[in-house]
């Protein structure tokens, strides 16, 4: 039986890539800390078979370096957020699936003669942040007071995003790859992403976070997709102060403003100012992270710097706590698809797939959906098949 000669340091980094340990893989390759340490060399079955597991091209398993994983737009991420193995496979194939999806919105839309949207790329770094949070408000459709009259975070995330969706932009949330439960987006490697496009933009926000840091990412995301194909790129930072450049804290500026403008929160001050609990009461009334109030707060000279950051310590402690305790329930698997494959772009293809533009197995292999589970959620959706 031939016995192939892999670098054990591709080895490793294929297995830290996947964020797996040498015991997690030991039941299906008992031998693999022998080829780490180049006592053993595997089997060209067991080598495919050692991609799959890692999720890595075969074929990246013959170099004699680890290859480099490069994002196929600007990583605007903080390096805490980078992982020195690379790139998620989670990630890598996140994104790609999302690439997919605009890529055949695009050609649809193109087709069927739909306008551009004017707003994408309109504007610049150099323009006043604060304004363009108001002016993305204004296209958005977002009265004064609207965060107000929702219960709670999860119905204003959902009304943020329907209103984004309205606009002709894809806006997806969630915490896993398309619906496989098990392959779970880290928030710590990125919280969100944007891919810009006059025809088919997309936001993607990682549902693994918080509801009310959702919607801080949601408005983050669409500040990039005004700044068009320079604002196309990878978002995450941990804590309060992203550092990912001028495009970074421009779109963290923008989006504060629309979420939490500076007329309102400073008509809201004076009633909360003397509570224990002014950025939690404050976040109820905006739906955003207490994080965002207080930074917004810190920002505008509404409490000084020590007493923001002192919140902010205590706040990451508590956050950190409920996050070892774990999460909630995965939710009602229909309406799931609503955030993770959402409405706009599931209406396009369901209606294609009805006229007969695309097959069904095209169809399916778009939505993440097959069969029975496609015809139900396109009923959902309103429409019928034969």
């Amino acid at each position: 039986m031939n016995r192939i000669a892999v670098s054990p340091i591709v080895l490793r980094w294929a297995r830290d890539r996947a964020g797996l340990a040498v015991a997690e893989l030991e039941g299906k390759f008992p031998h693999l800390a022998d080829w780490e340490a180049e006592e053993a060399k595997p089997t060209m079955k067991q080598l495919e078979n050692f991609a799959k597991a890692t999720r890595v091209p075969f074929g990246f398993l013959f170099l004699p370096e680890p290859p480099q994983m490069r994002l196929p737009f600007a990583d605007f991420r903080t390096l805490e957020n980078r992982r020195p193995q690379g790139i998620s496979p989670e990630l890598m194939d996140t994104i790609q699936l999302m690439q997919r999806r605009q890529r055949w919105l695009r050609e649809d839309r193109i087709e069927a003669d739909v306008e551009t949207l004017s707003f994408i790329g309109s504007a610049t770094t150099s323009d006043d942040p604060a304004a363009i949070g108001r002016e993305m408000r204004r296209v958005v459709g977002l009265d004064e007071n609207w965060a107000q009259r929702v219960p709670n975070w999860t119905t204003a995330v959902g009304e943020l995003r329907n209103a984004i969706e309205s606009l002709g932009i894809m806006a997806i949330i969630n915490g896993v790859v398309g619906n496989n439960t098990r392959r779970k987006l880290d928030i710590d490697e990125f919280r969100g992403f944007a891919l810009s496009d006059p025809y088919a933009p997309l936001i993607f926000v990682n549902g693994a976070d918080a509801k009310s840091a959702q919607m801080f990412t949601l408005a983050h995301e669409l500040a990039h997709l005004w700044l068009g194909d320079v604002g196309e790129g990878l978002s995450g930072y941990k804590g309060i102060q992203p550092d990912g450049g001028e495009v970074e804290t421009f779109c963290d500026r923008a989006a504060a403003e629309f979420l939490v403008p500076e007329a309102e929160i400073r008509g809201a001050w004076p009633s909360v100012a003397n509570s224990e609990t002014p950025f939690e009461k404050l976040a109820g009334r905006f739906k955003v992270s207490p994080v965002v109030i207080g930074r917004r707060a810190m920002d505008l000279r509404l409490v000084d710097r020590d007493e923001f950051f002192s919140f902010y310590d205590y706040y990451s402690r508590q956050e950190r706590f409920k996050k070892r305790r774990g999460g909630g329930r995965g939710g009602d698997f229909y309406n799931n698809q609503n955030t993770r494959v959402g409405r706009l772009f599931a209406s396009h293809v369901i209606r294609a797939a009805k006229e007969g533009r695309i097959g069904f197995k095209e169809a399916y292999d778009l939505s993440g959906l097959n069969g029975g589970s496609f015809q139900e959620y396109a009923r959902r959706l309103g429409v019928s098949f034969p």
